[in-house]
């Protein structure tokens, strides 16, 4: 067999990843590729950012990984970790081209007092945590308070929103971790606020989020907002269609019959200053606003008020993580790039190239501008000619590195589809690393121990 023309390493296997790997193979007949994922299982945030109530958009993942498996062309590295078991610099000697695609898995902080108060979560760990992810699946959250404060208007503070008022008999049909629904069956809570420091025409959450309160059984309440300025707002967004039928979407949500024992409320032009309590929050103070004449910044007043909270949950964003040998960019949590070039050879796509931004579809044009820069660079015969052609298999072998191959992970799939079939869910998830590598080995392998 002939080595391959162009060959290509992706560093997590999340959605920007499985994009840039279709564009790849598609666009350049001699690519091989191989993905590395310091996870077992393939898939990223699909598989622990988006809600279990969401299970039909990790399905669209699936449908990307079959084509990757089934080209011939496709490997998959798990639980092999870049800066950990290979560097950098090792991995560039065996590739053409780099791509790191491994996503924006650090929380933006308040920078406000009390931030470090137990009762103080970062939304990245908490959807982590319901989502069976294996370093987060055992953490554990004080859910006996009867409301939560959410800070942040974007979808992923609707998610978590969610999850603690949906019913858990509902819950339980998707493949929530198995721990957070025995959590999330004893809480308490019956009342969750988001608080946003703008109003509802700068809120970030999208209109199909918005839509699918409107089958849940809990009343919503907006406040910091009247009718009769979100008529205005309406009015004002006509000629923007999104806008103006997201704001629509509000106000009906508010005007629908108050009937249900769980309430979500959207507290608009509020801003948390300080986080109150002893070791653990008992409250939050926040600040009430007023819009800058253009809409862009929230300006302070000098009113305040409180809510009495014993948890709260910071949804305002995620950011990048720096990586061994990589520049970057702190201020933006990005490696800098143009057009995804990191550097000659080293490439990013997804959130780690962008920022934070987006849903799990913006990923396929920001992968296919950054595979246009490895194919740019090859054809002008920028990359480097030479490569170490020893397998990265046999290195990851000799160097004892347990590695999840595509079998292994089917192995894994198979397991976790199998135990979901039993219950009636898509999938109960395995929850620790070690459960995931048990799993991954063949039946007669376990057997024969």
């Amino acid at each position: 067999m002939n080595a391959p023309s162009l060959r290509v390493a992706i560093i997590g296997s999340g959605p920007s990843g499985l994009y840039a790997a279709d564009e790849l193979l598609k666009a350049h007949s001699g690519a091989q590729v191989d993905m590395f994922d310091r996870l077992a299982t393939p898939g990223g945030l699909a598989r622990f950012g988006v809600s279990p109530d969401h299970h039909q958009r990790r399905k669209i993942i699936d449908i990307y990984e079959r084509q990757l498996f089934a080209s011939g062309r496709f490997r998959f590295f798990g639980n092999v970790e870049i800066g950990r078991d290979i560097s950098h610099s090792e991995l560039s000697a065996h590739y053409h081209g780099i791509i790191y695609s491994s996503g924006a898995s650090a929380d933006r902080m308040l920078n406000i007092p009390g931030e470090d108060l137990n009762g103080a979560v970062a939304a990245t760990n908490f959807v982590a945590w319901y989502n069976g992810h294996p370093d987060h699946h055992r953490d554990q959250y004080d859910l006996r308070g009867e409301r939560a404060v959410l800070i942040g208007n974007g979808n992923v503070a609707l998610d978590v929103a969610r999850m603690l008022l949906l019913p858990t008999a509902y819950l339980s049909k998707t493949d929530i971790s198995e721990i957070a629904l025995n959590a999330l069956a004893k809480s308490e809570i019956k009342e969750v606020v988001i608080v946003g420091r703008r109003g509802p025409a700068q809120a970030a959450f999208t209109l199909p989020e918005l839509l699918e309160l409107k089958h849940l059984d809990i009343d919503i309440e907006l406040q910091g907002i009247c009718d009769e300025e979100l008529n205005k707002l309406i009015a004002e967004a006509s000629s923007r269609v999104e806008s103006a039928l997201r704001l629509r979407t509000l106000q009906e949500l508010a005007k629908q019959p108050k009937r249900h024992a769980r309430k979500l409320i959207f507290r608009f032009m509020h801003s948390p200053l300080a986080l109150l309590g002893e070791n653990k929050v008992s409250a939050i103070q926040l600040g009430i606003n007023t819009l800058s004449h253009d809409g862009s910044k929230a300006l302070a007043t000098s009113e305040t008020t409180a809510l009495d909270t014993q948890l709260v949950i910071k949804a305002i964003g995620y950011r990048g993580r720096a990586l061994p040998e990589l520049p970057f960019d702190a201020e933006r949590g990005i490696l800098p790039n143009e057009a995804g070039r990191v550097s000659s050879g080293v490439y990013v796509t997804g959130w780690l190239k962008r920022g934070p931004q987006g849903v799990i579809g913006s990923n396929k044009m920001c992968s296919k501008e950054t595979v246009a820069s490895v194919l740019k660079d090859c054809s002008q015969g920028d990359l480097k000619q030479a490569i170490d052609e020893t397998d990265i298999a046999t290195r990851l072998s000799k160097a004892n590195i347990n590695y999840i191959d595509i079998k292994a992970w089917r192995q894994i799939n198979k397991t976790e589809c199998a135990a979901g079939l039993q219950v009636g869910k898509p999938r109960k998830k395995l929850l620790s690393h070690e459960e995931l590598m048990q799993a991954a080995q063949p039946a007669d392998a376990v057997a024969g121990r």
